[in-house]
């Protein structure tokens, strides 16, 4: 190895920016990491919470301190709550490069395949200005656009292929006449050492992607052959059903969910994602990446609640805002349960769980309020089945068992809970 390097790995919370960042300290090189919320477990790594974005001068100076490389992994699918392409892909950029200067420092850009100033999705004409920016600063820089990146770590891509091919029984039959490359992020993660180690030289653009193509329904056929399941009966999905599922991934970006649905991903899909290898960093085919990374029984559980969890969500946010609309259609009648007529307080206690009910069903929409929604679900849900063992022993009894039926809702709240890390 070449000596020691200090890298800056930028985006270390993705799922790219972290296996790079394990590849490095692996061979010995110090590895400090920048996110807006660093990983909880990336041994050897220096990790720093801040938002790329908004770093000022000082900021930049701070984290560039004694390093000698940069590793830019950070991005976004498309804009949403937390996220503006052209800050982080452009703006961020050219922060970077001022704050570089004439410092004898390399940048190692992780582009993506199909970037360029005309593309269709303002992901890649974003990326595309991003890559521009560093051509054109004058300092030392290698640019890699991998295809579709392939990672024992389920997230974005790598997660919705698997949760495609874990569905029970078909394989959903969409974008047949598309051509899709993968690459192993193994591949990326020794190009970028290889750029670190200066075995690169400065101002090469790298494709990376294994030689093969395939089509959606055969990724997908292979995928499910990995995980272990037969192989199902092919279903053609209309296309303005999958439309209609990109749109509603959309609007949860805005909420703050990352869905590998939304619509730039899908068109990215439909564009096809094509790149010429380079000869002189050849990738591994599909077989190969997938045979180098087993499947376990732990991966077909996480391919099927990755497709529950989105289900979960929306069941607990129907369940209690309806819950709290129907209380507050007859709120009378709702107090009536805790003695007739209805006392100010009984009332009272009504509109408050109404209130309550809605507010954590609107929350649980939210991500970052997600999980905190949850436990507020479980706790109303506790204290109703305390308040109608005291005031209301009868609903326990009830043929129709308005109080055993809160347990289940409890438990869904707990699972959703439980579920809703995403690295």
């Amino acid at each position: 190895m070449a000596h020691s390097q200090n890298v800056l790995v930028l985006g270390v919370s993705g799922l790219i920016g972290a296996a790079i960042a394990r590849d490095l300290v692996t061979v010995g090189h110090v590895v400090r990491g920048v996110a807006r919320t660093p990983p909880r477990h990336l041994p050897g790594v220096d990790c720093i919470s801040a938002d790329l974005t908004k770093l000022d001068p000082a900021g930049w100076a701070d984290v560039l301190r004694n390093i000698d490389t940069v590793v830019n992994a950070a991005g976004a699918l498309q804009d949403g709550l937390r996220d503006n392409l052209d800050a982080i892909h452009l703006q961020m950029i050219e922060a970077l490069v001022e704050a570089i200067g004439s410092r004898p420092i390399r940048v190692v850009q992780i582009s993506a395949a199909g970037a360029s100033a005309d593309a269709s999705t303002a992901f890649m004409r974003t990326k595309a200005m991003g890559d521009a920016v560093l051509q054109s600063s004058g300092i030392d820089q290698v640019i890699l656009r991998p295809a579709l990146v392939l990672a024992p770590t389920a997230y974005g891509g790598t997660a919705l292929l698997r949760a495609a091919a874990s569905l029970p029984g078909f394989v959903p039959r969409i974008m047949e006449d598309v051509e899709i490359q993968t690459v192993s992020v193994n591949d990326i993660g020794q190009t970028v050492l290889a750029a670190v180690e200066r075995r690169i030289a400065t101002g090469e653009v790298i494709e990376l992607a294994e030689p093969d193509a395939y089509n959606f329904p055969s990724l997908i056929a292979q995928m499910r052959r990995w995980i272990g399941l037969p192989d199902g009966v092919s279903v053609p999905v209309p296309a303005p059903l999958v439309s209609i599922l990109g749109r509603c991934a959309d609007l949860a970006g805005w909420l703050g969910w990352h869905s590998p649905l939304r619509s730039t991903a899908l068109k990215t899909l439909r564009d096809g994602v094509r790149a010429e290898p380079h000869p002189e960093h050849p990738c591994t085919s599909l077989p190969q990446t997938l045979a180098a990374m087993p499947a376990t029984t732990q991966d077909l559980r996480f391919a099927r609640t990755y497709l529950m969890l989105p289900v979960a969500i929306v069941t607990l946010a129907l369940f209690w805002c309806v819950s709290g609309l129907i209380a507050l259609l007859d709120p009378a009648r709702a107090a009536s349960v805790l003695g007739s007529p209805p006392a100010a307080w009984q009332m009272a206690f009504v509109y408050l769980g109404a209130f309550a009910d809605i507010i954590v069903g609107l929350a649980v929409l939210v991500r970052r309020f997600a999980r905190s929604a949850c436990f507020a679900m479980m706790l109303i849900s506790l204290s109703y089945m305390a308040g109608a063992a005291l005031l209301a022993p009868a609903l326990w009894l009830d043929p129709l068992g308005p109080m055993v039926k809160v347990i289940p809702g409890f438990t869904l709240a707990f699972v959703t809970a439980s579920l809703l890390d995403e690295r």
